[in-house]
């Protein structure tokens, strides 16, 4: 096998992976988005989150992680949209921006 078609070969499972990898993490930033509209009484709009940075970040033990942030549209009334925001590190929600208040996460 020549060396262009293992160079294309890896290059196409590292693409898998990081697709998979950010549908894991998408997952987690809905999930947390859901949570913190169910606690604070608020509706989650549109049941979606969308992707606003992707960064190379170190968590707390040294390890190189992404750090993804997800901004997503709730409401407080069911006639107006606001905006939130999730940050994760890997697949750790670290914050939760909805409205004015930040709520801290520990992991999920």
């Amino acid at each position: 096998m020549p060396a262009f078609e293992i160079a294309g070969l890896v290059v196409l499972v590292i693409a898998g992976w990081f697709w998979l990898d950010g549908l894991k993490a998408r997952d987690a930033a809905v999930a947390a988005a859901r949570r913190a509209c169910l606690t604070d009484g608020l509706q989650l709009l549109d049941d979606t989150v969308s992707i606003t940075s992707l960064k190379p970040a170190r968590d707390n033990d040294g390890r190189l992680l992404l750090q993804r942030v997800y901004t997503f549209e709730y409401s407080d009334t069911g006639d107006n949209r606001r905006r939130g925001g999730v940050t994760l590190l890997g697949h750790d929600v670290m914050l939760i921006n909805v409205g004015m208040r930040l709520v801290g996460e520990q992991g999920d």
